[in-house]
């Protein structure tokens, strides 16, 4: 990792950002940021379930998704970074209950970034794995996004 040290107070104002999310407004979610990782925590009950009764791989991607992203933005203090491309392994369903989505940096150039998470239950059990590759985009962060 080559890139600079964030201002104070960017981790948290990335908590805000994420938090500023329409997709987030359901609260249930948590989020900590950290140089070069991050780390999400949640509880899954039968709302998020498909027709087979389990978790819907959507809200495990998503998780695995944020965990990887803000990973990635933690090293990016003055642009929001996107997703150009993200893989996921499933490894086992997940009827519902708590987990934790943890991820981090594995690489970052000038202008890719590359962050993997992984996704287990509450028992510490392996449900996913993902990794992503990211980049700055041209959009500020600013108040207005929530990162205030």
């Amino acid at each position: 990792m080559s890139r600079s040290e964030p201002p104070p107070g960017h981790f948290e104002r990335l908590g805000g950002v994420f938090r500023a999310s329409p997709v987030n407004a359901d609260g249930r979610t948590s989020l900590e940021v950290r140089r070069g990782g991050a780390r999400l925590e949640r509880v899954f009950d039968r709302d998020s379930h498909h027709a087979a009764g389990a978790v819907h791989g959507s809200c495990l991607f998503k998780l695995l998704d944020d965990a990887a992203f803000f990973a990635a933005n933690s090293l990016v203090a003055d642009r929001f970074v996107l997703t150009v491309s993200f893989e996921t392994h499933f490894m086992r369903p997940l009827t519902g209950g708590a987990v934790v989505a943890e991820g981090r940096v594995v690489r970052a150039t000038r202008r890719i970034i590359w962050s993997e998470s992984e996704l287990r239950d509450g028992d510490g059990r392996l449900l996913a794995t993902g990794i992503g590759t990211f980049l700055e985009s041209n959009v500020e962060l600013t108040p207005e996004i929530g990162y205030a």
